[in-house]
């Protein structure tokens, strides 16, 4: 009996021992399936809490001005990109038909007169030294209308036939040095849209050519050889725009001082008229 009792304690503290070790092990999962959830929950809240702190940051970014490109660089770069070659061409006929049409308008500018004081300063040389103080006033002040005057007091003695003659010849010369260079920019004008055409023919080639290589018809293909062909007819174009402004301005200042030597002519004639130089 004692030993049934003995072995059944035996066999309960082995029980009991094995029961203490399964709900050690249980205690010890449950307590690494918490640390793995608190692990999982904290990883969690950190990648929360990294995204909410590079939001702003991204936000800061995309609402963060970009850098203006200036018109000197806009410029530059379609420059470039129209092929150097009929570019600079293009910029050739526009730096050398601006520099002659701006030549052109100082000249013009200076050949304008004041023909009221003109003549003011002529009738007392006339009342003072005669034809020849007349003459030398003439010859001392610049622009056309001085010029034919002092021609046409040089022919003062041959009568007023001779005198109105030598004022229309000398007229036409003066008038002639009024245009001169005129035609360069003409000229520039015709050239640089020209020009530009040809870069866009040339452009148009390039394209086709590439799209015979790739056997493909891609906008990324003709993409540059369009880009050439538009920006030279651009550039040409523009070119062209700018010296018409300028050769018309030119051209309504010529005719302007023309228009100043015929008025200035019939009151020159009928100054000498009334001093008696010439006969009616």
């Amino acid at each position: 009996m004692k030993k049934v009792v003995i072995g059944a304690l035996l066999m309960g503290a082995v029980l009991f021992g094995n029961i203490q070790q399964v709900h050690a092990a249980k205690d010890t999962t449950k307590v690494e399936q918490a640390a793995d959830t608190a692990a999982k929950a904290s990883s969690t809240d950190s990648v929360k809490a990294e995204t909410t702190a590079t939001t702003p940051l991204t936000e800061e970014k995309s609402t963060t001005p970009t850098k203006e490109v200036s018109f000197h660089q806009i410029i530059k770069d379609r420059f470039i990109e129209g092929g150097v070659g009929f570019m600079s061409i293009v910029l050739a006929c526009l730096i050398i038909g601006l520099a002659v049409a701006i030549e052109r308008i100082i000249a013009l500018n200076l050949a304008t007169t004041n023909v009221d004081k003109l003549l003011a300063q002529m009738k007392d040389a006339l009342q003072t030294g005669g034809v020849q103080k007349a003459r030398e006033v003439c010859v001392s002040l610049p622009g056309p209308v001085a010029s034919i005057f002092a021609q046409g007091l040089l022919r003062a003695d041959q009568g007023a036939e001779a005198v109105e003659k030598s004022i229309l010849q000398y007229g036409s010369v003066e008038m002639g040095k009024l245009e001169k260079g005129l035609s360069w920019v003409s000229l520039f004008i015709a050239l640089a849209p020209m020009f530009g055409f040809m870069g866009t023919v040339l452009g148009m080639i390039e394209a086709f050519d590439k799209i015979a290589i790739a056997d493909d018809i891609s906008a990324a293909i003709v993409a540059d050889g369009i880009k050439v062909a538009l920006l030279t007819t651009v550039a040409g174009l523009i070119v062209a725009v700018i010296l018409q402004v300028f050769y018309n301005y030119c051209v309504h200042k010529i005719d302007a001082v023309v228009n100043q030597m015929e008025e200035s002519s019939i009151s020159f004639v009928d100054l000498l008229i009334a001093h008696n130089i010439l006969k009616k």
